[in-house]
């Protein structure tokens, strides 16, 4: 007894129509009667629509069919087509490969953007302009800085590195003070999950509120006796007068 087993059989191009399809158009593509195989195409293209109905929702689903069928018989079949016939090389084209930013950066915690501010600082013609934006570019390479290495940093480090990058043509007095920025979010690796806690807190406020209304009804009670006693200490004293 021989078994036909799907790992003997051709693999399937387009597995969303089935094998049955599949053996079909391989039928139409052994015919040598071009107007049978216009017909059985047709009925290939109507069984098609009705095995996947989703695509009468896209637009011009007949051609999309029928670009479907070629791709199925491996673009052997001659029928006539109402449409275009598709090529191999359009279906299956390659895309292009994408071009990879390979920007030399000297210093690779400031990054490539302090360069190209420091690029458009130098194209600044008014003097007092180009100094705000000067300072602007140092106080970003200090955050830029600080970002990376939580240590402190000295002023003149930046001021340094800022001339080296500019090839020295911006230059900011030795006394300049740079606006230290501290960032409140922590890296990504070290972030701590506050949602158990929240939850623990949330868990336990209605065992507080529990435990603060029973010691206060203690705290009642231990106080009504003693207005009693004073109470019956007087009745006492009024009976011996």
């Amino acid at each position: 007894m021989i078994f036909d087993y799907n790992s003997t059989r051709p693999k399937l191009i387009l597995a969303e129509y089935g094998r049955n399809v599949q053996n079909m158009v391989d039928y139409i593509c052994s015919l040598s009667d071009r107007e049978e195989r216009n017909r059985l195409a047709q009925v290939v293209i109507d069984m098609m629509g009705v095995l996947n109905p989703h695509l009468r929702d896209v637009s011009d689903f007949k051609h999309k069919l029928w670009d479907h069928l070629y791709i199925i018989s491996d673009f052997k079949i001659d029928v006539d087509s109402p449409y275009p016939i598709p090529t191999k090389e359009n279906i299956h084209h390659k895309p292009e490969p994408l071009k990879y930013p390979n920007h030399n950066i000297r210093f690779k915690h400031y990054g490539h953007t302090v360069e190209d501010m420091i690029k458009k600082t130098l194209n600044i013609s008014n003097l007092e302009a180009r100094h705000k934006m000067t300072l602007s570019v140092a106080n970003f390479m200090k955050m830029a800085y600080l970002t990376w290495n939580k240590d402190s940093v000295s002023d003149d480090q930046i001021l340094q590195d800022l001339n080296t990058l500019s090839n020295g043509e911006l230059v900011l007095p030795p006394d300049t003070v740079l606006t230290k920025l501290d960032f409140k979010t922590p890296p990504p690796g070290n972030r701590i999950k506050t949602s158990g806690s929240n939850n623990n807190q949330q868990q336990n406020k209605p065992q507080n509120n529990y435990n603060n209304k029973r010691n206060n009804n203690n705290n009642n009670n231990n106080k009504r006796p003693s207005n009693n006693n004073n109470n019956n200490n007087n009745r006492q004293k009024k009976s011996y007068k």
